[in-house]
């Protein structure tokens, strides 16, 4: 086997020249420092009876054939690395893949989202108008009812017995009036004789009078105790949908009792939407209240893109509520059919307005800057400008732009991560078509 100077030999012959002397200093460095001589050669034997070398000598050879590998390595890359920038500058800055499009010009609508909640438009709760027992239940809880509809009988067999004692009582004193209507005609034909006297002729007309003002009464009563006799019968005060029936047929009730509700009926179609728009919104708002036609609200299930219904906007709050800095929004909503539910939070998008011939961009072309938001413009020489623009409406991945951008400019939609002001770019899949 070759010894260490035979094996350096080797490798250094391997070198460039100029490589060589820094190669054998760190040679002798790493002798000097494990305190073997520079000189001394290592002899091995294949035969079996000669002592084999020892785990150490291994070690040694391997440290020795590293600082060599590292030498090398520390001689040879400073005279790569200029020849490398070098070349580096000669081809120039790296062109960064992108793809753009071209700004479009439309007439995009100004619409503006928030969070609401349904509530019915009325809300009422029957109850019984006079003490009674239920007699008969005539619907089902959830059932769909109509104004007018019956729900509840009580027991009536007490006011039908008063009625018809009204009636005969009606008819009794109509039969004094009659009597007494006659008993004053003879008088007045006795006064007219001489026969009579004005005392009798009075006392005949205060009779008559009485007996009609009865005849009035009982009328009066009658016409109660009917009235009374109606409340037996229990209506639906609105069209809408029952919830839960809180008494059966059996059951006691007081008339207007706060705690015997007998069941709830919610108007559903039509329904509200309330939600609240920030106060930014409210020249907005008021411009739409004041157009002839209202503005269109949609809702849609909470989190998704699922459309429930379209309705109109029909309430703008007198004041902005001062601690969240918002103004409450109600819009209303035939609801037919009944997708939209009385306590259902849903997400709401009104529109307000059209922004016409407004220049247009896809949302992702966007980038925001500490001066704000800009675009990345594609200039003919293949680099990029970061152009500053601004806002007006950024809706359905459509922005809509108020100024700093003119129709078919470039813009980069993919691949500004990589972009600064004056970078050059190449086109790895050109969009034109427009927003």
């Amino acid at each position: 086997m070759p010894c260490r100077a035979a094996w350096l030999r080797g490798i250094m012959a391997r070198c460039p020249a100029t490589a060589r002397p820094a190669l054998r200093q760190h040679y002798e460095e790493f002798m000097l420092r494990t305190g073997t001589p520079c000189g001394k050669a290592v002899k091995w034997r294949v035969d079996s009876d000669a002592p084999r070398p020892s785990m150490k000598r291994y070690a040694i050879i391997a440290l020795l054939g590293a600082v060599a590998a590292f030498a090398a390595y520390r001689v040879i890359r400073p005279q790569d690395g200029p020849e490398q920038a070098h070349a580096e500058r000669r081809a120039g800055p790296i062109a960064s893949p992108v793809t753009t499009v071209l700004a479009g010009r439309a007439d995009v609508p100004v619409t503006r989202r928030s969070i609401g909640f349904a509530e019915p438009v009325a809300i009422v709760a029957v109850k019984s108008r006079l003490d009674g027992v239920i007699a008969d239940m005539h619907v089902k809880e959830g059932q769909e009812v109509k104004q007018g509809d019956l729900l509840f009988t009580l027991d009536d067999r007490e006011l039908k017995a008063q009625v018809a004692r009204d009636e005969a009582n009606v008819e009794r004193d109509k039969a004094t009036v009659a009597q007494k209507r006659a008993d004053l005609a003879r008088q007045k034909s006795l006064v007219d004789k001489g026969a009579g006297t004005q005392q009798a002729l009075d006392q005949a007309t205060a009779d008559e009078a009485v007996a009609t003002a009865a005849v009035k009464a009982d009328e009066a009563t009658l016409a109660l105790d009917r009235v009374r006799l109606g409340y037996t019968t229990i209506t639906a005060p609105i069209s809408g949908r029952l919830g839960a029936i809180a008494a059966t047929p059996g059951n006691a009730v007081r008339a207007n009792d706060a705690s015997s509700n007998l069941v709830t009926v919610t108007q559903i179609a039509p329904i509200r939407v309330t939600f609240t728009l920030p106060e930014r919104d409210l020249a907005l708002l008021q411009a739409a209240a004041k157009a002839q036609t209202p503005a269109k609200v949609t809702a849609y299930a909470s989190g998704t893109r699922e459309e429930l219904a379209t309705g109109d906007l029909s309430f703008i709050d007198s004041a902005v509520d001062i601690p969240s800095g918002t103004v409450s929004v109600k819009a209303l909503f035939t609801n037919d059919p009944h997708r939209l539910w009385p306590g259902q939070y849903v997400d709401v998008v009104v529109q307000l307005g059209m922004l016409p011939g407004s220049v247009t961009v896809p949302s992702v072309a966007l980038q925001e800057g500490q001066k704000g938001p800009f675009v990345y413009v594609a200039k003919p020489d293949d680099t990029v400008e970061a152009r500053p623009v601004k806002v007006a409406s950024n809706e359905n991945g459509v922005a809509a732009l108020a100024s700093g951008l003119a129709q078919d400019e470039k813009v980069v939609t993919e691949g500004q991560s990589r972009l600064s002001p004056g970078a050059k770019i190449r086109l790895t899949a050109p969009q034109t078509a427009k927003p």
